[in-house]
């Protein structure tokens, strides 16, 4: 019965924890948006149950396309500030960024991997 909780423990951590980016902060933001790659920034929560949808679908893109633009996420709850810096009405809202660092999209709600790979292309990845 011991190992049977233990394992389940460390499925669900293992299993959490491979599907949510850290959430990042004003330095790693800024970063970004002047790297001179597009970027698409994810303002959600870890609470809310389309941001959870999204979080495997952002890690699996950050992953894909590091060093081509950046994907980063970004809980409302924990960076209220953020919250308000990118005037969110919404959770999740997704914004991209041209490689430049310039708005050039906004979406409010769930979006796919398709969704968001299609902007990031409109965006400036190559």
């Amino acid at each position: 019965m011991k190992r049977a909780v233990i394992a389940f423990a460390l499925l669900m951590t293992s299993q959490s924890a491979f599907a949510e980016l850290p959430s990042a902060s004003d330095a790693v933001v800024k970063q970004a948006l002047a790297s001179g790659k597009p970027t698409v920034i994810d303002l959600g929560a870890r609470t809310c149950i389309p941001c959870k949808k999204m979080a495997p679908i952002l890690e699996s893109l950050a992953g894909e396309y590091r060093g081509k633009a950046s994907v980063l996420f970004i809980d409302v709850h924990e960076d209220q500030a953020a919250a308000q810096k990118f005037r969110v009405q919404m959770i999740p809202t997704q914004i991209f960024f041209n490689p430049q660092g310039k708005e050039v999209k906004r979406h409010m709600g769930f979006m796919d991997k398709s969704d968001i790979l299609k902007e990031l292309k409109v965006a400036g990845l190559k």
